[in-house]
C-alpha cells in the first residue's frame, strides 16, 4: 500500500507531498500556498481521490480486492 501522495491544488497548482491516514478519509485539506479549503469532488470519498496522484488507502484496497476476484 502506498501511503504518501502528492496533492495538487486545483486553484493555484501548488503541489505538496502528504502522508495519507490508513484508517480515515480526509474530507478537508487547506492548500499550503493559497490557503483555500479543498473538499472532495462529487462521487469521491476524500481529497486524495480528487486531487492527488495516488488514491486513498481504502480505494487502493478496493482495487486490490477487485483484481483478486
Amino acid at each position: 500500500m502506498i501511503l504518501s501522495s502528492t496533492i495538487t491544488c486545483p486553484h493555484c497548482g501548488h503541489r505538496s507531498l502528504e502522508v495519507m491516514p490508513e484508517d480515515a478519509c480526509v474530507h478537508f485539506y487547506e492548500c499550503k500556498n493559497c490557503k483555500r479549503l479543498l473538499r472532495p469532488r462529487q462521487g469521491d470519498c476524500c481529497v486524495f481521490c480528487s486531487y492527488a496522484d495516488v488514491r486513498c488507502p481504502s480505494k487502493q484496497l478496493e482495487a486490490a480486492e477487485a483484481r483478486r476476484k
